[in-house]
């Protein structure tokens, strides 16, 4: 805290302007963010730390690791983790700060996998990069809870969706790829408890960003054979994240603080304009390549996205607008089995939710006077009317007419917009 503003705090309670209670809060409330990003600076450089002396002491191994004895090999792949785990026990016994918890975490996170993939190379036991992801994976899992450390969730969540990848598409994996969701569920309860502390934090906003990301990466291991399921599923995953999105909590925080409306949005409207192509829409009639368990895994998303729909809009929200994006997976399952007969129907059906999506931004841009609004609605026709010139045989000369017609639009909008502003000021 300056030295200017404690003089005038003295000069305020000398001529009895605030009281000298007052004058204290004020002072504690300046010096108290300080102390807190001190400490998470502190806990930062401890991490990354901790890291770095794990990889190194990997490195300083790994070049001599052929000239010495088995044994010698043994005790320096558990000496690692063993240092973590007396780190770990010394730091919950005498109720360390969480620096020392930290970084202890991180560092027997990383000692654990090492000691893994030694032992097996030690010993010549064969086995697939996703059988030792799913076993580090399991092992470090208590962490979570025993240290409340926040940077283990996110090499947890991190890990497991490296696995979810690994694994990948098609169920070809030594170990099966659905186990990525109840190791993604383990770590759920640890991101209910910081969503309930009241004081907003960068790791929260994060993990906003990282739990959504995680499962649309992850999303493949639902598929077993049949591709044309994973645009139905991917639509249905896109509706459940952007209704989380919509949930109470998220109400007053922006669209940085809220990565599941953004991969809602985002990832709803990419899907949309792939699926506006007719070509797309090749696996009509396919349901050959269609098995039973992928209808199973997406009646499952379905169900999940409806859920947070109805959650969303009604019940702790009511009276409040539903918007049409919330819907869009309702109404793209019925385009989803029209493909299945009619390729033509279906991509012409996108092509006017689109639209329809696009006019709607635009209005409520221009009723709400929210440049972000109109800019977005005009992007999403702007993209619509490129995207249809590779489906017809237009000229350049008319393609030409067309950009110049979108760019004076988008200029034009936003003047008028503007122009409307500076009247209601």
């Amino acid at each position: 805290m300056s030295s200017k503003i404690t003089r005038d705090l003295s000069e305020l309670v000398t001529n009895g302007i605030i009281s000298k209670e007052i004058a204290q809060n004020i002072i504690a409330y300046y010096e108290t963010p300080k102390t807190e990003n001190s400490n998470k600076l502190f806990i930062i450089f401890g991490i990354l730390g901790a890291t770095l002396i794990g990889l190194g002491f990997i490195l300083i191994m790994a070049h001599n690791w052929d000239e010495l004895p088995r044994f010698v090999k043994l005790i320096l792949v558990f000496l690692p983790m063993l240092i973590g785990q007396v780190g770990l026990g010394f730091s919950i016994v005498k109720n360390k700060s969480m620096l020392w918890k930290e970084t202890a975490s991180v560092f027997l996170f990383f000692a654990v996998g090492a000691c893994i993939a030694l032992v097996s190379q030690i010993y010549h036991i064969s086995g697939s990069l996703e059988s030792f992801l799913l076993a580090w994976i399991f092992l470090c899992t208590p962490l979570l809870y025993l240290t409340k450390s926040k940077a283990i969730i996110f090499l947890h969540v991190g890990f497991c969706t490296y696995y979810a990848i690994v694994t990948g598409f098609g169920f070809l994996a030594e170990t099966s790829p659905l186990f990525y969701f109840p190791l993604f569920a383990i770590a759920i309860p640890r991101y209910l408890e910081l969503i309930k502390q009241k004081t907003p934090s960068a790791t929260t906003t994060l993990l906003h960003w990282l739990f959504p990301i995680s499962l649309v990466l992850s999303l493949p291991v639902c598929v077993a054979q049949s591709a044309q399921m994973t645009y139905f599923m991917y639509m249905c995953l896109f509706g459940f994240l952007l209704n989380i999105g919509q949930l109470p909590y998220f109400r007053n925080k922006s669209l940085a603080q809220n990565g599941y409306k953004v991969a809602g949005i985002v990832g709803s409207i990419i899907l949309l304009f792939i699926l506006s192509f007719h070509d797309i829409w090749g696996f009509a009639n396919a349901f050959s390549n269609i098995v039973a368990q992928e209808i199973v895994h997406a009646f499952i998303i379905f169900v999940f996205a409806s859920l947070a729909f109805f959650v969303s809009s009604s019940y702790f929200q009511k009276g409040k607008q539903i918007r049409l994006l919330q819907v869009v997976f309702l109404i793209f399952t019925g385009i989803f089995f029209i493909g299945l007969y009619n390729t033509g129907t279906a991509a012409l059906l996108v092509n006017v939710l689109l639209f329809i999506l696009g006019i709607l931004y635009i209005k409520t841009g221009a009723s709400k006077l929210h440049f972000g609004y109109l800019n977005f609605g005009m992007f999403i026709i702007a993209a619509l009317i490129m995207c249809r010139f590779y489906d017809t045989d237009i000229s350049f000369a008319v393609r030409g007419i067309i950009f110049l017609l979108l760019g004076a639009g988008f200029f034009t909008a936003n003047y008028f917009m503007h122009k409307k502003q500076q009247l209601q000021k």
